[in-house]
């Protein structure tokens, strides 16, 4: 059989036997046909609490957060549709949208005329976040368990605060969108280190699809309480990245609506792990770098066996990436185990810290295989990760290399669809 992988922009098609092969894909749903139309419901008739509109008085200033450009938010949809809701309300001079950057590096001119579009681009003043400069951040005081919470202080300064996201399963905070619009989106990096420490990473609730009891999940829902947004609007997409619901409100009402949905599209149950899982990072943009490409890995291996083996398919354009911590955190240890050790004997938590903590915990027990098409052999070594030219063949060996009765799991589109074991 054939099975066609998102990867990049153009794919990539991979062989394999039907009779040892279960692919796991989301669940088709098709996309609103007028998303414009459902998204204007969300802000007039939300899960809870008064719309939009009587939200806003006259002459308010406006802050939008959004999501940056790692993540398939239709932003280029859903802020134009703010912005006509709040029309002869609020001044466009006076509404700024913060891409909720976290620590990921700031877009360019170019990037976010891809993403808002570029009459959005030319009418409203957008900024990127940029949570190491303290300059952009105010002080809100100690939150959640202990959290000190600094956020950008044109977010803090706006009469009137509103939240754009988009809802999946997340490897680590349980789903997207919702509360991570304010932190650790817009946080200071002093705020994302403890938001990120090993022990919130290592709880094993801090999990595809939970939130509640989720140490990471709870924490960011605790500052987004404290700290206020006036109006959240998420919305649900498919495996195109079209909208198929939007849902608008009080932020933590709707998220949860949200949650129920994205978890009904994007979860599913299968009867016991397999030997080889095939994943991927859900095709560009969330395979732009190896660092995105750890939540593909983090969906498969909640479905193989100990001992088993991960190939996972990201294009990695932007290498490790260059910016930020990630690739120096990863590269400081001579093995997976060994980076385990040296973050749980550490009394500080590095930038980026996290997403190694999680690739090494997949490492240690299982064999990881990239296929990429712009991180070399040697560069994929210092990750302590494999690299093979033809996922095909790579295929065949593990499943040989793991008996006659050896099974294949498929996730062509890698953590758009969260796998588990049925009754775990």
């Amino acid at each position: 059989m054939k099975v066609r992988l998102a990867y990049g922009e153009s794919g990539l098609v991979v062989e394999a036997d039907s009779a040892r092969t279960t692919v796991v894909e989301p669940v088709h749903h098709e996309a609103a046909a007028d998303p414009y139309a459902v998204l204007r419901r969300a802000l007039r008739e939300p899960v809870a609490g008064p719309p939009l509109r009587e939200r806003v008085q006259r002459g308010q200033t406006v802050a939008i957060s959004a999501c940056d450009g790692t993540r398939p938010q239709p932003r280029h949809l859903m802020i134009p549709a703010v912005l006509a809701e709040l029309d002869g309300l609020v001044d466009l001079a006076d509404v700024i949208v913060l891409v909720a950057t976290g620590t990921h590096r700031g877009n360019s001119d170019a990037e976010l005329r891809q993403m808002f579009g570029d009459e959005v681009v030319d009418s409203v003043r957008i900024v990127n976040h940029d949570g190491r400069d303290q300059d952009q951040l105010a002080w809100l005081g100690v939150h959640g368990d202990g959290v000190p919470v600094w956020l950008n202080r044109q977010w803090v300064d706006a009469d009137v605060r509103i939240t754009t996201g988009f809802v999946e399963p997340h490897f680590f905070a349980g789903f997207s969108g919702g509360p991570k619009l304010v932190a650790p989106g817009l946080a200071g990096l002093d705020t994302v280190l403890v938001l990120h420490d090993a022990a919130r990473i290592g709880s094993p609730r801090a999990t595809w699809g939970v939130t509640q009891g989720n140490p990471v999940h709870d924490d960011v829902r605790a500052i987004a309480e404290a700290t206020g947004v006036t109006f959240a609007l998420d919305v649900v997409l498919n495996r195109d990245k079209d909208i198929v619901a939007a849902f608008g409100g009080d932020l933590p009402a709707m998220h949860a609506a949200a949650c129920a949905t994205a978890k009904r599209i994007a979860m599913q149950p299968v009867d016991a792990p397999f030997d080889v899982v095939v994943t991927t990072n859900s095709g560009f943009p969330l395979d732009q770098n190896l660092y995105q490409s750890v939540k593909g890995m983090s969906a498969a291996h909640q479905i193989v066996r100990p001992g088993g083996t991960i190939i996972c398919a990201a294009e990695c354009r932007d290498g490790f990436p260059d910016h930020g911590d990630y690739r120096s955190v990863l590269v400081s240890a001579d093995s997976p185990q060994a980076l385990l050790d040296q973050i749980g004997r550490s009394a500080e938590t590095a930038p980026d810290q996290w997403q190694v903590q999680i690739q090494a915990r997949i490492q240690a027990t299982s064999r990881v295989v990239m296929h990429t098409g712009f991180l070399t052999d040697a560069e994929l070594r210092t990750a302590h990760l494999e690299q093979t030219a033809d996922i095909t063949a790579t295929i065949a060996e593990s499943l040989a290399a793991a008996g006659p009765d050896a099974r294949l799991c498929i996730l062509p589109e890698g953590p758009q669809t969260i796998p588990y074991i049925a009754g775990r």
